[in-house]
C-alpha cells in the first residue's frame, strides 16, 4: 500500500452504497456515464490536495511531492492490472488515452483504421481527423453488439490500426478481444483497446488481450473522481510509438538540448495536472480490492439478471443471459422515459443515440435488488 492509500474498514456492497450521498436522494442506476464516489474517495483527492497545496509547498515542494505520487499510483495501476510499471500512463480520461496513442503513431496518405460501429465518441472523433490526412477509416458492422467476424478479418487484412471497446457501452455486451487481437496482429496492425467499462466491474488482466495499448479511466466502475485516466502500452511496442505531443513529464531531461523520450508508458505523459484525482485512484484501488473483484463481479451478475428477467423480450437489446451491468431496453420515447424515471420514481438511467429508442441502465456495486425493481415498475408506467 502506497503512502498516498488509506486502509479501508468498507468491505461489503452495502458498505459502499451507505459511503454514497446521492443515494439518500435518487436511486442512481447510470455508472456506464459517471459514477459516484464513495465518500472515502472524494476524501482521498481532498487531503492530496490540501497536501500538495499546503503541506509540500516548503518540503519537498509541489513538483517533488507530485511526481512521488504519480510513481506510486502506477505502480498501484499495474498491480490492479496484472502489467508492469513501465507500462502504465497516467492520462486524464479514456478519451485523453486514445487520442495519446492516435498521436503517437506516423500516419501517411492511404493508411488504414478499422473501428467497429460500436465505438463510443472516444473511439470514433480521432479517425475522422485522420480522414482528413488521407486516412482511410473502415468501420466493422455488427448486430445486436456481435461483431461481423468475416468482416472484421477483411477490414483488418492491411489496417495500421484497430481500435474496438473491451465491453460495448451501447449493449453491454463482451467483445473476444484476444481473438481479435490475435487476427489483427497476424495481418500486422496495432490494437487499441477501450476497456473504460471494465475495471471494476470484473478482475481485468490486461495483459491476457495481448493488445498494443488499453485506454481506461477511473471515474465509472472504479468508483474514483473524474480527471484520473491511465493507458496501458505494452513494453514489446513502446518504442514504436513518438508521442504527437511531449512535455517535460515525457522525457529523460527536459533542459538537455536534445530530449530523449522516457523508456516508458510515461512518455504519453505531458505537464502539471492535479494530483488529487490520482490519489483517489489509489484509494478506488483499495476499496475494490477490499471487497473483492469477484463479489463485486457476482453482485453485478445478479441484479443483471433480475433486471433482465423482468423485461419482455421483444423490449431487451441487450444479451438475454447478461454479460456485465450495462443493460440496454427499447422504449417507445427513451427521453421522456428517462425524464419521468427521475422525476416520479426517483431513478436515474440514460438513453442512448443507438438503438433506436434505447434507455441504458448499469448495475454496480453500490445497487440494490430494490432499485432494479422501482425501475421495472417504472418502465412498466412509462416506457412500455
Amino acid at each position: 500500500m502506497s503512502r498516498y492509500r488509506t486502509p479501508d474498514t468498507m468491505t461489503t456492497p452495502a458498505d459502499i452504497r451507505e459511503s454514497v450521498p446521492v443515494f439518500e436522494d435518487v436511486r442512481y442506476l447510470n455508472t456506464g456515464a459517471s459514477g459516484p464516489s464513495p465518500r472515502r474517495i472524494v476524501e482521498a483527492a481532498q487531503r492530496e490536495i490540501e497536501a500538495h497545496e499546503w503541506g509540500a509547498a516548503s518540503d519537498p515542494g509541489p513538483y517533488p511531492h507530485a511526481f512521488g505520487l504519480y510513481e506510486d499510483v502506477r505502480a498501484d495501476v499495474a498491480d490492479f492490472l496484472g502489467a508492469d510499471t513501465g507500462e502504465i500512463a497516467l492520462t486524464q480520461s479514456t478519451t485523453d488515452g486514445i487520442t495519446r496513442i492516435a498521436g503517437g503513431i506516423e500516419w501517411e496518405p492511404g493508411d488504414t483504421i478499422v473501428r467497429t460501429d460500436l465505438e463510443h465518441p472516444a473511439g470514433v472523433l480521432p479517425w475522422k481527423r485522420l480522414e482528413r490526412q488521407g486516412c482511410e477509416v473502415r468501420v466493422v458492422p455488427t448486430t445486436d453488439g456481435r461483431l461481423d467476424r468475416e468482416a472484421y478479418r477483411d477490414a483488418v487484412a492491411d489496417a495500421k490500426l484497430v481500435c474496438l471497446s473491451a465491453l460495448t457501452w451501447n449493449y453491454g455486451t463482451s467483445l473476444p478481444v484476444s481473438e481479435l487481437v490475435a487476427e489483427a496482429h497476424d495481418a500486422g496492425a496495432y490494437v487499441l483497446v477501450d476497456a473504460v467499462q471494465v475495471p471494476g466491474q470484473t478482475p481485468l488482466d490486461v495483459t491476457e488481450w495481448g493488445a498494443d495499448a488499453v485506454a481506461m479511466a477511473s471515474h465509472k466502475w472504479m468508483l474514483g473522481v473524474w480527471g484520473a485516466g491511465f493507458l496501458y502500452v505494452d513494453s514489446d511496442v513502446i518504442d514504436e510509438f513518438h508521442p504527437g505531443q511531449i512535455g517535460y513529464r515525457s522525457v529523460e531531461d527536459p533542459e538537455a538540448d536534445e530530449y530523449d523520450l522516457k523508456p516508458g508508458a510515461a512518455r504519453f505523459e505531458i505537464g502539471t495536472t492535479n494530483p488529487g484525482p490520482y490519489a483517489a485512484l489509489s484509494a478506488s484501488i483499495d476499496l475494490l480490492e477490499a471487497v473483492g473483484l469477484d463479489t463485486v463481479d457476482a453482485h453485478i451478475h445478479d441484479l443483471a439478471e433480475r433486471f433482465v428477467d423482468g423485461v419482455p423480450t421483444d423490449r431487451l437489446y441487450s444479451p438475454e443471459a447478461p454479460e456485465s451491468g450495462l443493460v440496454t431496453v427499447r422504449v417507445d420515447d427513451a427521453e421522456s422515459t428517462v425524464e419521468r424515471l427521475r422525476e416520479e420514481y426517483g431513478v436515474v438511467v440514460r438513453s442512448l443515440p443507438g438503438p433506436a429508442g434505447a434507455v441504458r441502465a448499469s448495475l454496480h456495486v453500490y445497487n440494490t435488488p430494490e432499485d432494479v425493481d422501482r425501475l421495472l415498475t417504472g418502465l412498466r408506467e412509462t416506457g412500455w
